[in-house]
């Protein structure tokens, strides 16, 4: 089985703190338990890329790897790790399932089993949430800033 791995962490602060470094580590951890090789070629890398987009260099590059059938499993510690918003997540697994790769999630195997799909889905929707939430309180405190005169 050829397999693939991907992770992405959104900000600079997250990269710096060795957050995709971190994911890596365990994913890797993972599929040696599997006995499965990995080459540094299998190994998607989002770093400073939002969850929000679609338009991530990495996650391009490995939906046109699936496309070409060259893997059949994808690895990610999470689903939130793919997309942050619901209906992009949606649409990357189905997309990457009808090119025949299953994808893993490390965090919580999921099955065909249609309370582990609810599951997920309700996982996106929270993913998403969280997202709007993050941007919010973002918005909220640049505008205390500048009320406070402290500029941008």
């Amino acid at each position: 089985m050829k397999v693939a791995i991907y992770v992405r962490v959104s900000t600079q602060r997250q990269a710096q703190a060795q957050t995709s470094a971190q994911q890596l580590e365990r994913l890797r951890a993972h599929l040696q338990t599997q006995n499965y090789q990995l080459s540094d070629l299998d190994i998607f890398d989002d770093e400073g890329y939002s969850g929000a987009s679609l338009r991530r260099l990495a996650l391009e590059r490995l939906r046109d790897a699936v496309a070409q059938g060259r893997f059949d499993c994808l690895l990610i510690t999470a689903p939130d790790r793919l997309a942050r918003n619901f209906m992009h997540q949606a649409l990357l697994l189905e997309e990457l399932q009808s090119h025949g790769c299953q994808v893993e999630f490390l965090d919580r195997p999921l099955s065909q089993d249609p309370h582990d799909q609810l599951l997920l889905q309700v996982r996106g929707a929270v993913a998403e949430y969280e997202r709007t939430l993050i941007v919010e309180r973002t918005r909220r405190g640049r505008l205390a800033k500048l009320k406070a005169g402290g500029g941008r």
